[in-house]
């Protein structure tokens, strides 16, 4: 597992582009022409990473399912039976929470909107997310415990072994399907929300996609978005990371 986050993680840009940069300083005086097209390829990537325009029109192609209007919220229990919130990491020691773990940013982003959903609709509640890195606890029993404490939302079911989109919507399938329950309503990234519905699909799940988070947004972004930023290189890596997913999921699965 170690193994594969590392090959992963300079296999996707940016990891690739700076080996690419590396490339150019070690083939300049043996190899100066292609030390100059590693040069320029390794530099402009990361250049486009960084731009928040750039991130936005890639967003956008990844970001196809639209938002759930907020008056059909109260509907939702005649079109699902159950609310399924996908993990999305931990962070690991928060000092402010007395050094425990704590649901990332972007979890706490799905959990929100879950919460605002369960209320609404009525409908119960499934957390979806194994172990990081093998340490417990689990990503579902992290937003268990915040969607209890913080939202005021009890969670009915955990899944706590999934690694993967592909493991959430396998793995959910033996915790609800048995029950009757077949159709769901699924939170994740609006970005993520494609490979996700596809992969409970799969699964056997009819699927009322509830996206949240959308980075295609206009985001009034001072130079219409012409100025590098380092946000927008990190929004940029989990775009291409998802791009890459989308189309190896369905290749292999």
């Amino acid at each position: 597992m170690a193994f594969r986050f590392f090959l992963k993680q300079w296999l996707m840009p940016p990891g690739i582009l700076f080996l690419l940069l590396l490339a150019a300083w070690w083939l300049r005086a043996r190899r100066p022409r292609l030390a100059a097209l590693c040069f320029a390829v390794g530099l402009a990537g990361l250049w486009l990473m960084s731009l928040p325009l750039v991130m936005q029109q890639t967003a956008r192609v990844l970001e196809t399912e639209p938002p759930l209007a907020v008056n059909d919220w109260a509907s939702l229990a005649s079109r699902a039976d159950a609310i399924v919130v996908l993990g999305a990491g931990r962070e690991r020691g928060d000092l402010a929470w007395g050094g425990g773990d704590q649901p990332t940013a972007t979890a706490l982003e799905r959990m929100r909107l879950a919460a605002r959903l369960a209320k609404a609709s009525g409908l119960p509640v499934l957390t979806s997310g194994g172990l990081h890195y093998g340490s417990p606890p689990s990503e579902a029993r992290l937003m268990a415990d915040c969607l209890q404490a913080d939202f005021d939302v009890t969670v009915k079911w955990r899944e706590e072994a999934s690694r993967t989109t592909w493991e959430n919507a396998r793995f959910t399938a033996k915790v609800l399907q048995p029950l009757g329950i077949r159709r769901v309503v699924l939170v994740t990234q609006a970005w993520h929300m494609q490979r996700s519905r596809w992969s409970f699909e799969q699964a056997g799940f009819v699927v009322v996609p509830a996206p949240v988070g959308f980075l295609g947004r206009e985001h009034a972004r001072p130079f219409a978005g012409l100025l590098p930023e380092s946000r927008a290189m990190w929004q940029s890596g989990q775009l291409l990371n998802e791009g890459v997913g989308l189309a190896g999921y369905r290749l292999f699965y």
